[in-house]
């Protein structure tokens, strides 16, 4: 009876031989993870080049399996995240708003699209994108300050100083968040609004030419008056 037993077991084992390995030979080779996880190695290594052009490889194949993760997701935020690092804000902005197409309640994702933005001196719409990254995520301490950065190289420091301090309150003694309170405190009692600046100048530019044009113009002498003039008495 053992050795019956014995005989089947054996048998059981001499199948699994056979036909497991080629059903795993068989199994599908999911490339775009690989070069997900090579791409982040290289990112890692601040090889950011090759990191994007890794990146590239993932999107370009098929991204079924890491679009089941987080890895889709990360993918386009990394590569951006390369690309910022080598200047390429434009370049980033595309992969911002691809990802975004995916993921568009994505906060970090946007926030790095304002970060492009602003490198870019294009500072509406790098606020957009942090009201947006700060919409998905109130206590967004990252966005709050960059925001807070943004309205500050916009010249509006009142609004920056309540946003840098929306930002102290999410992260109580953030450096940058300090640092950037302090300076548009310092700043803001001496700074006229946007709308007051231009409204100053249009009004000085007015006076300066209706001074010009009184100064230069000269006076009418009516017909008759000078038909008077030329007689003698």
């Amino acid at each position: 009876m053992k050795f019956r037993q014995f005989i089947h077991i054996l048998a059981i084992i001499t199948l699994i031989a056979c036909f497991v390995p080629p059903v795993l030979a068989e199994a599908p080779t999911d490339e775009a993870t690989t070069y997900y996880n090579r791409a982040e190695l290289l990112l890692n290594t601040n090889d950011y080049e090759r990191a994007i052009a890794t990146f590239d490889q993932a999107l370009a194949s098929n991204t079924t399996m890491i679009k089941m993760s987080d890895a889709l997701l990360y993918t386009y935020r990394d590569k951006g995240y390369a690309q910022i690092q080598l200047k390429k804000y434009d370049e980033a902005i595309q992969t911002f708003d691809q990802g975004l197409a995916l993921y568009p309640k994505d906060k970090m994702l946007w926030n790095n699209k304002g970060y492009a933005n602003y490198n870019l001196g294009k500072y509406q719409d790098a606020l957009a994108a942090y009201n947006n990254a700060i919409k998905f995520e109130q206590n967004y301490t990252i966005a709050l300050i960059n925001k807070g950065d943004t309205l500050s190289k916009m010249g509006d420091y009142q609004a920056a100083v309540d946003t840098y301090k929306k930002a102290l309150e999410t992260d109580p003694g953030n450096r940058d968040a300090t640092t950037g309170l302090a300076a548009a405190e310092k700043a803001a009692p001496t700074a006229l609004p946007t709308t007051m600046i231009v409204i100053v100048i249009v009004i000085i530019i007015v006076a300066v030419g209706a001074v010009l044009y009184f100064k230069s113009r000269k006076p009418e002498v009516k017909p008759e008056e000078k038909k008077s003039k030329g007689k003698k008495e």
